[in-house]
């Protein structure tokens, strides 16, 4: 059957020669051409994209789709769900007279199969293999994201971390960066910052009063160890598809702040330590942003720049990034223009809103045959309209496209499904047990308290020889935090109500600057940061 010259122009465009991902079907005056395949070149897809489209129109089907055929051709994935139905990926579809009826008019051999996946859960909250951070790697930037803070606060949080990094202090939880703020404020630390202006009472204020608030709803679990090796996303099955990693989001649906950030610590993380591989034969890694506009809401001028270096510069380092969200004008334009695949489902013109969001999007795309504003309001569940980046770099022509159904279970797995997978996990045992090992807090906590409390030493310590506690005791069989020690009278954190009182006497206690000097020296060289903020020690 031949095509309808207009028809067969576009299709043309999308008659690649090397491999690429199949999307669906070519629409063309009301009807499907099967024919006509709409495609994704394999080597584009580190341009990055955009999915869009109004709540119901089959934007996490999409995602679930090209997901899938990324992974069969050996590139891992990342997806962030958080509706919780994309953990059906693992699982093989069934088959019904709905899937059928697509595939035959798509031209598609459907068959029913799962694909290699992880699952992860922030901090533990939900199912799935606990994801942290530690304060030192999530860096300023994002650290004010989450917690609220206005410019001003913002920068006052930075002077906080530079000064931590230059003296080679780990903060690795909350508490450590308390502590941190309430001596640079203290009469002994004030003079640590005056140089670069200082750290005022005020806003050292507003950061501690953020900090509790933050604790106070259940947050604290995100940041501590062991921090999560972004490496992880980048591995291959044993048979060499691609691992698709699932960050399972339900449990904290109500927390967007929190979890946008999260994933663009991820992002930035994976910026910070993956070399430069310039234009590769296929991406190292295809990461999904759902519900992207999280990410860009209240965000500041220093924020958004980090995001649009970021997006720009991680794609020569083999990373494609897709967002997932309502409408273009949810992205900044900067961003916007750096997404090279799109595929856009239907839009609603209902309000004036609507009308201007529909008029801004059909502006996004490349000259077409279509009568954009009327397609893209008559597109049903499960068509987009499409352009993409062909072989030699070039944007496709505009493709109204009836999608292929995935073949992966499109729905959630039981609960105790998805556990036992997580439980059977390599990497389970590696992130499953938070760490609380001898940090910043830690340290100042057991010296103030030696300091302030003498009369608890053992009778008899004093000139034996034998190590102080938070020396250098190491083969003296002085147990350890965590091996052996509880009811050695060495301070822990949460009991007793010490935390505000343990910071007091840090402050006070004259020892936090010689303490400083020493974590610095053992620890190494000054942090190094990327350009968004974050850094990364040695695992």
């Amino acid at each position: 059957m031949s095509l309808p010259p207009s028809a067969a122009g576009i299709a043309a465009g999308y008659a690649f020669t090397g491999p690429a991902l199949d999307l669906g079907a070519l629409l063309w005056d009301g009807s499907c051409l099967p024919e006509a395949q709409v495609r994704i070149p394999l080597p584009m897809l580190n341009r990055h994209g955009l999915i869009a489209g109004a709540t119901g129109t089959g934007k996490t089907k999409t995602l679930q789709l090209i997901a899938e055929q990324l992974s069969a051709q050996g590139v891992p994935v990342f997806l962030a769900d958080i509706k919780g139905d994309l953990s059906g990926i693992s699982v093989p579809g069934t088959s019904n007279a709905k899937v059928a009826s697509r595939a035959a008019e798509v031209g598609q051999e459907w068959a029913g199969r799962g694909f290699p996946a992880e699952f992860y859960a922030l901090g533990g909250l939900g199912h799935g293999i606990p994801l942290r951070a530690t304060i030192t790697s999530f860096g300023p930037l994002l650290l004010s994201k989450v917690l609220r803070l206005n410019q001003t606060q913002e920068q006052s949080l930075g002077l906080v971390f530079h000064y931590a990094d230059r003296k080679g202090l780990e903060l690795v939880d909350l508490k450590d960066l308390r502590s941190v703020v309430a001596f640079l404020t203290s009469d002994e630390g004030k003079s640590e910052l005056k140089g670069i202006g200082g750290l005022s009472t005020a806003t050292a204020g507003v950061i501690l009063r953020s900090l509790t608030a933050f604790e106070a709803q259940g947050m604290s679990d995100f940041f501590g160890e062991p921090e999560f090796d972004t490496a992880g996303l980048l591995r291959v099955a044993d048979d060499g598809r691609g691992i698709v990693s699932v960050l399972e989001l339900p449990a904290v649906q109500d927390k967007p702040q929190l979890f946008s950030t999260f994933l663009m610590w991820l992002l930035a993380d994976l910026f910070h330590d993956l070399p430069e591989v310039g234009d590769a034969d296929r991406p190292k890694l295809v990461f999904f942003f759902d519900e992207a506009h999280l990410l860009f809401d209240d965000a500041s001028e220093a924020f958004l720049d980090a995001i649009t270096r970021t997006v720009r510069l991680i794609r020569s380092k083999g990373v494609g990034v897709f967002f997932v969200t309502q409408t273009p004008k949810d992205v900044p334009g900067d961003v916007l223009a750096q997404l090279g695949n799109r595929v856009q489902h239907a839009l609603r013109a209902f309000t004036p809103d609507d009308q201007k969001a529909l008029k801004a999007t059909v502006r996004t795309f490349p000259d077409s045959a279509y009568d954009l504003e009327e397609l893209l309001t008559g597109l049903g569940t499960g068509e987009a309209v499409v352009t993409v980046l062909s072989e030699n770099g070039a944007p496709t022509p505009v493709a109204a496209t009836r999608l292929r159904a995935p073949e992966s279970l499109m729905g959630p797995v039981d609960g105790t499904v998805l556990d036992r997978a997580v439980q059977e996990s390599a990497l389970y045992g590696r992130y499953a047990q938070a760490v609380d090992r001898e940090s910043a807090y830690e340290r100042l906590a057991a010296r103030a308290a030696e300091d302030v409390v003498p009369a608890e030493r053992p009778a008899g310590r004093e000139g034996t020889g034998e190590p102080r506690r938070g020396g250098r005791g190491e083969g003296t069989g002085e147990p350890r935090r965590g091996e052996g020690g509880e009811g050695a009278g060495e301070p822990r954190r949460g009991e007793g109500g010490e935390d505000r009182s343990v910071v007091e006497q840090v402050v006070g206690s004259g020892m936090f600057r010689s303490l400083a000097r020493s974590v610095g020296t053992q620890i190494g060289r000054e942090i190094t940061r990327s350009l968004f903020g974050t850094a990364r020690r040695r695992r």
